[in-house]
């Protein structure tokens, strides 16, 4: 998923995180040169919704002004971490 707005500076990515390794979420996220946040989650579809429906308000200084997702081929990951 893509996140634009203010999602950089406000604990965006360690509120994702947050969410997502309480859920059993797991993936990355990391800031962009843009000023927008990437994240990569992988789970029960369910779960993962539950994750994203989060990011689409984020804590509570950020304003996120577009979510965008797009379906990734399966990764070998472990847990969820904050990769940039």
């Amino acid at each position: 998923m893509r996140v634009t707005g203010l999602v950089q500076g406000v604990f965006f990515r360690a509120g994702l995180a947050r969410v997502a390794s309480d859920l059993r979420v797991k993936g990355w996220a990391r800031n962009l040169p843009d000023g927008s946040v990437e994240a990569f989650l992988q789970g029960d579809e369910a779960v993962v919704m539950r994750v994203v429906d989060w990011a689409r308000r984020g804590p509570p200084r950020a304003r996120v002004d577009t979510l965008e997702l797009r379906e990734e081929e399966p990764q070998r990951v472990r847990g969820f971490r904050i990769i940039g």
